[in-house]
């Protein structure tokens, strides 16, 4: 009887035991599952979330386009009045002007022509300079004469007013912008710095080199003036305009100076 008790005992620890086992390993299984769950959760929330943040990126970015387009079309079509206003009536003045002295010059005595010759060249100057001044105003011209002859009547125009040179180098075949649109922001991109360096460089000789590339164009513009410390023009319009403009076309911007350097221009325009 004993001996049946005791083999009782020994069977129902054995399936304690056992109960005991199947228990611990359900409750290992179901944390594992719950772990899983929690850890699948946080993968698909937080990829929800960097989703929703680059989403919310793409749109800000998007919107920053937006409005740079926006302010570039209206300061093109602005520029394009101003172009339009300096060809037809203050050109139409300056002619008008110019022949009116012409015909003044005919009625008075010879001995005094020639004090009419400096005001005559003046005025025929000034209209030719207003004339060309218009023509890089207007895109249309720009986009019909072509990227490359505008820059070179820009550079003109500027060894007219005060540089010693104002050079164009060309290095590879040519390649065509990825959109002509994009050539007319790049010449309002170096139309600026050339401003600039008209105002403020003292420079004597400025450059623009086109280094055309299979996959992208390096446009350089340099000057050999006093140069400025970059820190300190970081929030000036002009700097922040040409930055826009670069960006509006995906074209990496670089401006290099230092005091007493002069000062480069570095603009990578890619091409696909």
């Amino acid at each position: 009887m004993l001996n049946l008790f005791n083999f009782l005992f020994l069977i129902q620890s054995a399936v304690s035991t056992a109960s005991e086992r199947y228990l611990l390993v359900y409750m290992i299984i179901v944390l594992i599952i719950i772990t899983s769950l929690v850890i699948v959760f946080f993968v698909v929330f937080q990829k929800r979330k960097n989703k929703l943040l680059q989403d919310r990126i793409k749109q800000q970015q998007a919107f920053e386009a937006e409005i740079i387009q926006a302010q570039t079309e209206a300061q093109e079509q602005t520029l394009k009045n101003i172009g339009w206003e300096l060809h037809d009536n203050v050109g139409q003045l300056l002619s008008f002007a110019s022949m009116q002295l012409s015909i003044l010059k005919m009625q008075v005595a010879d001995d005094v022509k020639d004090k009419f010759k400096d005001t005559s060249e003046a005025l025929s100057n000034g209209l030719k300079e207003v004339r060309a001044l218009s023509k890089t105003l207007n895109n249309d011209v720009i986009l019909n004469i072509g990227f490359e002859k505008s820059i070179t009547n820009e550079l003109d125009r500027m060894k007219k007013m005060k540089f010693t040179s104002a050079e164009l180098k060309i290095i590879g075949d040519k390649v065509p912008f990825a959109d002509r649109k994009h050539e007319i922001i790049v010449f309002r991109i170096l139309q600026e710095f050339l401003s600039n360096s008209v105002k403020y460089s003292d420079a004597k000789n400025i450059g623009i080199t086109l280094n055309y590339k299979p996959e992208r164009i390096i446009i350089t513009a340099t000057d050999d003036g006093k140069g400025f410390d970059i820190k300190e023009i970081e929030q000036g319009s002009g700097l922040i305009n040409m930055k826009s403009r670069a960006a509006l076309i995906h074209a990496d911007f670089e401006l290099n100076s230092q005091p007493n350097s002069g000062v480069q221009l570095v603009l990578n325009y890619p091409l696909n």
